[in-house]
């Protein structure tokens, strides 16, 4: 922690830097109370026992052409038989009749609002409680950090990008789940610590761990009926957007008012944060505007990309 002899210091000696320890700069910043994201696993919830009212597998399970449901003690709310869905959740007829993404109508029958309804969906209960582990364990802390608007911008926009290439790549069968949301927030995290990077005392150890849970979370995606487009998508988009929401000013910046005024800084980004948030912008646009024209134009992902 800096302390009052440092900040005479720095009056008196205009060349030397602010501190570069980043529990000293949390302190000068506003801690959010997160609300947001337990917002959003409230609404993953309801959503999943709604889907699992309307799938009523007592009801439509009659010629148990796959066997008897799950749970049948739950009535109306019991899971489709293991051999169709072994996550334990509804079937995909019912999960593609309330907003899966699927290609074909997305396209055809001009269901863009399917890129949206696809992230609040899961395909069973396995699904998702994983999801909402994850997003409880990453997006409360970021939200604490940054606050629901950015938080919220990030895990929406990212679960868009999620869904653009996933229909741009995967066009024959259907696809549900928060992944690619969670992805962006995964990816956030890393463009958040490199455009961050000074304010980071063990920079090395927080680089590792978040490139090892990223490549494991990836690597999850090799499993058959993961949707790692929507994973690969959701982590760009994502990383992407720490660039341009999630910079914090310099040190300098936010004790400017406790500085001699010869030794205050005048910016309150440094320059590359405001060049890496730039670039960003323009690759992020760039990215959903050449996406969604090919989605819409009805080309196959992998013509253009193996």
């Amino acid at each position: 922690m800096m302390s009052g002899d440092d900040l005479e210091r720095r009056g008196r000696q205009k060349d030397s830097n602010p501190t570069e320890n980043y529990a000293s700069y949390s302190r000068t910043e506003t801690q959010w109370t997160s609300w947001l994201i337990p917002v959003f696993v409230v609404v993953n919830i309801a959503v999943f026992v709604v889907v699992m009212y309307v799938n009523d597998c007592p009801k439509h399970n009659r010629m148990r052409a796959h066997g008897k449901c799950v749970a049948r003690f739950l009535g109306r709310f019991s899971f489709q038989p293991l051999k169709e869905n072994p996550l334990f959740g509804a079937s995909s007829n019912t999960l593609e009749k309330l907003g899966a993404l699927q290609w074909q109508k997305i396209v055809h029958r001009h269901q863009a609002w399917r890129l949206v309804t696809a992230n609040w969906l899961h395909a069973g209960l396995i699904h998702l409680v994983a999801n909402m582990l994850s997003l409880v364990l990453i997006g409360i802390r970021l939200e604490q950090q940054f606050g629901f608007l950015r938080v919220g911008v990030i895990y929406l926009l990212s679960g868009l990008g999620g869904s653009v290439l996933s229909a741009l790549f995967i066009q024959r069968n259907i696809s549900v789940g928060a992944s690619g949301a969670l992805f962006g927030l995964l990816g956030t995290m890393l463009s958040e610590l490199f455009t961050n990077w000074t304010i980071y005392s063990n920079k090395a150890a927080a680089l590792f761990t978040l490139v090892i849970i990223v490549v494991v979370n990836l690597a999850v995606g090799i499993l058959p009926f993961v949707d790692n487009f929507a994973h690969i998508g959701g982590f760009v988009t994502g990383f992407l957007l720490g660039f341009i929401l999630l910079p914090r000013p310099q040190f300098g910046w936010l004790e400017r008012h406790n500085l001699p005024a010869e030794v205050r800084v005048k910016s309150k980004y440094k320059a590359y944060q405001y060049v890496l948030g730039l670039l960003a912008l323009a690759l992020l646009v760039a990215g959903f505007t050449v996406g969604l024209v090919m989605l819409f134009h009805g080309e196959n992902g992998y013509k253009r990309c193996h």
